[in-house]
């Protein structure tokens, strides 16, 4: 979810893109994919018991960055490399730094189904602020949804009865930065191929995380480096199978395809934290996940 602006760019580029042409495998690339980034996520989470989550964040992009860059190599004309729209480029990865940086945040103190859940608001939120960013009108079901998608994110955190834990705004704050970022990425639909996306976006980190990771800094031993470069690499490999989705099947038809990453990083977290949702987390999965698939499919009609 945090390193989802592959799948935003390319669908919000694919009706330029022309008709699907091998949808199943585009919905097995997807899968892949998502089910790719709850190991850069559960890398994150361990590292971050070492080293501050901007040094984390930091190493993420940087190595993620290197490796995306090796993948691409070939695949883009130079005159594809310039950006448009300078300004609306920088807010755009801007928000998704920001959604990065809460992200890893939150899984450093929480299971990764729970904050991945909680990021999962996101349609929820690029949903009701398309009327105030993009002038569109939002029918009442979909308000429904909204409501629905808000009520499952209380239920994940359940505020006032016992188990709030702080961290759970840091999650909450990352859909917020993720569904912001889709609605920018609408704005920029068209603007170029969605292929280079994740380069922006990357490079953007990159200098950003720069100039703050000094005052955070701890040396890494060899481990760190090597699962530092390892979280990079995920995160690049998830984007390039998703990328690689998009040119296979439309996003109405990969969208729901996207929740597959829940049931990944659920996996991951009871095997290698020893953490499994209870059986309210996943009623507020449960929630979460039907609102966003009922925008999902307005979005289609």
């Amino acid at each position: 979810m945090a390193d989802g602006e592959a799948a935003t760019g390319a669908s919000a580029s694919s009706g330029a893109s022309g008709p699907a042409v091998r949808p199943l495998a585009g919905v097995a690339l997807m899968a892949l994919g998502v089910s790719t980034l709850p190991l850069m996520d559960g890398l994150a989470k361990y590292l971050s018991s070492e080293y501050h989550v901007v040094q984390v964040t930091w190493a993420r992009y940087l190595f993620h960055l290197l490796l995306l860059s090796l993948l691409l190599a070939g695949r883009l004309r130079p005159a594809e490399l310039i950006p448009r729209q300078w300004g609306l480029q920088l807010l755009r990865s801007a928000l998704l730094l920001g959604t990065t940086l809460c992200y890893f945040g939150a899984v450093s103190y929480l299971p990764l189904a729970d904050v991945l859940a909680l990021a999962f608001i996101s349609p929820v939120v690029s949903t009701a602020l398309a009327p105030l960013v993009l002038g569109e009108h939002v029918g009442g079901r979909r308000w429904v949804a909204v409501a629905l998608g808000f009520a499952g994110a209380l239920v994940v955190i359940r505020p006032g009865l016992g188990v709030f834990h702080w961290a759970s705004v840091l999650g909450l704050g990352a859909g917020f930065f993720y569904g912001s970022y889709q609605l920018a990425t609408r704005r920029l639909s068209g603007s170029g191929r969605p292929v280079i996306t994740p380069l922006y976006t990357a490079v953007f980190g990159v200098v950003v995380l720069s100039v703050m990771v000094p005052a955070f800094w701890t040396m890494p031993d060899a481990a760190g480096w090597v699962l530092m470069a390892a979280m990079g690499g995920f995160g690049a490999l998830a984007h390039f199978l998703i990328i690689r989705a998009f040119e296979h099947a439309a996003a109405p038809v990969l969208a729901p395809v996207n929740y597959v990453e829940i049931v990944a990083a659920t996996a991951l977290g009871w095997v290698a934290f020893g953490d499994f949702p209870d059986p309210w987390t996943w009623s507020g999965i449960a929630l979460i996940i039907g609102s966003g698939c009922f925008i999902a499919l307005a979005e289609r009609r």
